[in-house]
């Protein structure tokens, strides 16, 4: 079938935020007497949002008693400086317009908050035609749930959407929807998150432009 939509994942797969998400933990880090941590440590980790990143800057986890507060600070300093250093990845200024040319509506979903999400956005200058974030539904990805509103927003069938992820989680939560998916090798992996050559996706790209040849 001849898909009329492409989905994307923000963090990872549409916009390289992680050099904006490091320098957060970091001047936490800084603010307590600690070294920054070099940007490819922290790399690998800036899919998993605020849990992540603190786990990788403190080796806290969420059943600790600083977490809720630790998490909050986070949040705080990402979202004063949000859009310094993030970008689109190389390649996807150029895909979306194609997108546009071809009339393939295209859009986001994330499980980013929409508080960051539509700052990043507009800053990015990007008119999408739907955004779907983490507080959108009641569920986050893997559940199917952003990834169906999506589809209804655009007034598509799910099977008539692509969904475009970095992280496993994007996969499973296409799966579930009935979506095709297709896995980007230039996103956020780790030792811990390990490639998608793994997670049985429809396709595997290295670069934008190469979601073309999937349409």
């Amino acid at each position: 079938m001849t898909s009329r939509a492409v989905l994307f994942d923000f963090d990872g797969t549409f916009a390289d935020t992680a050099p904006d998400l490091a320098a957060a933990v970091n001047a936490m880090r800084l603010a307590r007497g600690l070294e920054p941590l070099a940007p490819e440590v922290v790399r690998p980790y800036a899919s998993m949002g605020a849990r992540g990143l603190l786990r990788i800057g403190f080796g806290m986890t969420p059943e600790l008693a600083d977490y809720i507060a630790m998490r909050d600070e986070f949040l705080e300093r990402y979202s004063e400086a949000l859009c310094i250093h993030t970008r689109l990845f190389p390649g996807m200024p150029e895909l979306v317009r194609e997108l546009g040319a071809r009339h393939v509506a295209w859009g986001i979903v994330t499980n980013k908050a929409t508080r960051f999400t539509a700052r990043l956005v507009q800053d990015l200058g990007v008119a999408p035609a739907c955004v779907i974030c983490g507080d959108s539904t009641p569920h986050l990805k893997p559940h199917p749930a952003p990834l169906l509103l999506a589809a209804e927003r655009l007034e598509l069938a799910p099977i008539e959407c692509i969904y475009v992820g970095d992280d496993l989680r994007d996969i499973q939560a296409a799966r579930a929807a009935g979506m095709r998916c297709v896995a980007v090798e230039y996103g956020y992996h780790g030792t811990e998150n390990p490639g998608p050559t793994a997670w049985n996706a429809d396709a595997i790209i290295s670069h934008p432009s190469e979601l073309l040849e999937h349409l």
